[in-house]
């Protein structure tokens, strides 16, 4: 269990610390020589089962409160000191709220200097202390009037921070490794060391890593040798405080306090993410757009505040809003967060992490602020629900488990439960629920009802317009698994590279089909490289209008393909083609203009329009100067309909 200190400047946490552990936690010569904590301290004690209690002491300066929230931010157990001779005094109070903020609801009181007192000021103490816990997470929790230069009572303080600890649920490990960095350093013969509380997650000696955000290319390391609670371990889960020896091609000066540790998959660098937070009931109304400090993790970053839901958030009330930060982070649903205001005086509220993935559009719809209050709930799967009925066009099934820190296995079985279609769309997942996946068949069919209503002589739709005919933002492999299905089911039929209702049937006028047989011979005799409608025209002596008012609709019948401007192939010709380009994928990963022309003869510019032409009607995409066959499933199926 990690213990944090809270409280006044001068108040005797280091000193408590010391006393409870006989470990000194002010580390800098200048803490020693000023007898004030500056920076985060650190100290642990082994108890008699074999475990160890680790404390983070905090410094109580009102102008340190980053410090105080670098540390904050990853204990388990709050240690409140407060001098009796005192009282509570301002940064007691503000340290109170601040662990408000960041959900920390356990914790004891240590009233000390006790021996500087009489019973009076003893019995005043306790009653300030109890009126100032009122109404806070930590009210009623148990009071220890100790003197740690004495010793008296630190023994009883101690008896319960270890029961605590024995008591002490671990937190759940099935996320991502994440890890925030508080401190990087050198140590000869061992190398670069970061240490950290862990977050979420498992490492162990030999595992590979991402340091970041960087500013610039990932840092990637591997890891060397772990300290668990200060004593040397194979692994580290979250809850414990680590120090990780890592070797990769980074400096010490390339890492800062503030930085992740992390499994490669949570590494999404993110600069904005949208919340929920709450104004403190000490503090004045937080408006829209208000420039502030970002405490997350152990990270200080500026920023602002766009609300979602209100013009202004009111003492003690919470609100919706987005965070946009002026560098980027990590961070996952669930994070805590405190924001302080832009001179970094004043705390002026906090939060949760809701969606580090938040639209660019639509962030104030109704649609939009119920998926944020879903997401307030801890479980995933109420969020999920609503965000798949919502997302037509289907839910990213990597961001949702990256948002919520779901490990592979977990995710999987998340989907499951939900009932979702999941459809691989390459690296990523797509997932639907059950009712979209049948709204977008209907879509599907109506759109091709209505084509056939539009130009009954047209044969069908190539499938990338029906796509976007159907839904745009739709995904090609989503699109293809629903051609599929609905193709499966008898419900759609497939003729070349059209797509029509099983019903539908186009054919040619007589005069149409008896100019074509003339014409046709003259196409056939160069399949790969016909002439154009021109060139057609002059050859036989048919008016050159004529010749291509008629390719128009014997293409709009599926017979003939125009692959460039009034430049047609016959179906047989394009169904050949398709199955070299196929060939050459196969062969050399890609198909590329010069190896189709050696392959077919003619020209170069001629083996250009035909995969230009295959790209467009989505046989194939292009990726610089080639040109890969798209999803096996379709190809397929567009060479059997040939």
């Amino acid at each position: 269990m990690i213990i944090g200190t809270a409280g006044h400047i001068d108040h005797g946490k280091t000193t408590l610390v010391k006393a409870l552990t006989g470990v000194d936690a002010d580390r800098l010569p200048e803490e020693k020589a000023r007898g004030i904590t500056l920076d985060l301290g650190y100290a642990y004690s082994p108890m008699t089962d074999g475990s160890v209690l680790g404390f983070v002491d905090v410094p109580g300066h009102e102008k340190l409160i980053h410090n105080m929230l670098a540390g904050a931010t990853g204990i388990d157990y709050v240690l409140l000191v407060v001098a009796a001779d005192d009282g509570p005094m301002p940064q007691t109070r503000e340290h109170l709220e601040l662990l408000d903020l960041l959900g920390l609801e356990r914790g004891a009181v240590a009233l000390t200097k006790c021996d500087a007192v009489d019973a009076a000021r003893l019995a005043e103490a306790r009653g300030e202390i109890e009126a100032l816990l009122a109404g806070t997470p930590l009210a009623g929790s148990p009071l220890f009037a100790l003197s740690a230069t004495t010793g008296e009572g630190v023994a009883a303080l101690r008896r319960h921070l270890e029961a605590m600890a024995a008591g002490h649920t671990r937190r759940d490990t099935t996320g991502r490794f994440r890890l925030a960095i508080d401190r990087c350093f050198t140590l000869s013969g061992i190398g670069s060391v970061v240490t950290g509380t862990t977050f979420s997650g498992k490492v162990g000696a030999g595992d590979t890593a991402i340091i970041g955000p960087a500013g610039g290319p990932e840092i990637k390391v591997r890891v060397k040798t772990l300290h668990v609670q200060d004593r040397p371990a194979q692994s580290g889960q979250a809850g414990d405080r680590c120090a990780l020896a890592l070797a990769g091609d980074f400096e010490k000066k390339d890492v800062a306090r503030g930085m992740w540790l992390v499994d490669p998959a949570a590494a999404r660098p993110l600069a904005r993410f949208q919340a929920e937070i709450r104004v403190p009931a000490t503090q004045p109304a937080l408006k829209h757009w208000t420039p502030v400090h970002v405490h997350l993790g152990a990270a200080d970053i500026t920023g602002r505040v766009a609300l979602l839901d209100c013009a202004e958030v009111g003492a003690g009330d919470t609100a919706l809003a987005e965070i946009l930060l002026d560098r980027e982070t990590l961070a996952v649903r669930g994070d805590r967060f405190v924001l302080r205001d832009a001179s970094a005086r004043r705390s002026i509220g906090g939060g949760r992490v809701l969606d580090c993935f938040p639209p660019t559009r639509h962030k104030r719809s109704p649609a939009r602020l119920a998926l944020l209050a879903a997401l307030r709930d801890d479980d995933p799967a109420a969020s999920l629900k609503l965000l798949a009925e919502q997302s037509l066009a289907g839910v990213d099934l990597g961001r949702f488990a990256a948002n919520w820190d779901l490990a592979a296995d977990a995710a999987a079985t998340l989907w499951q439960t939900a009932g979702l279609r999941v459809v691989a769309a390459g690296a990523q997942q797509l997932g639907f629920a059950a009712g979209c996946w049948q709204a977008l068949g209907e879509r599907l069919l109506a759109a091709l009802a209505a084509e056939h209503e539009r130009a009954p002589d047209m044969i069908g739709v190539e499938r990338e317009r029906l796509r976007r005919l159907t839904l745009p933002t739709l995904e090609r492999a989503a699109f293809d698994a629903l051609v599929a299905e609905l193709l499966a089911a008898g419900r759609l039929a497939a003729a070349r590279a059209w797509l029509h209702l099983p019903q539908h049937q186009a054919s040619l006028a007589a005069g149409d089909r008896d100019l074509f047989s003339v014409l046709k011979p003259m196409l056939d005799a160069q399949a790969f490289g016909p002439p154009r409608v021109r060139d057609v025209a002059k050859a036989s002596g048919t008016a050159e209008d004529i010749v291509r008012q008629l390719f128009r609709r014997v293409a709009r019948a599926g017979e003939l393909y125009p692959v460039a401007h009034d430049h047609y192939f016959t179906a047989d010709a394009v169904s050949q083609l398709a199955v070299i380009v196929a060939e050459l994928g196969a062969e050399q990963g890609a198909a590329r203009a010069a190896d189709l022309r050696d392959r077919i003869g003619g020209g170069r510019k001629v083996a250009i329009h035909i995969l230009e032409f295959f790209d467009r009607i989505g046989y194939t995409r292009r990726v610089r100067d080639e040109h890969i066959l798209r999803g096996s499933g379709a190809s397929h199926a567009w060479l059997n309909n040939n």
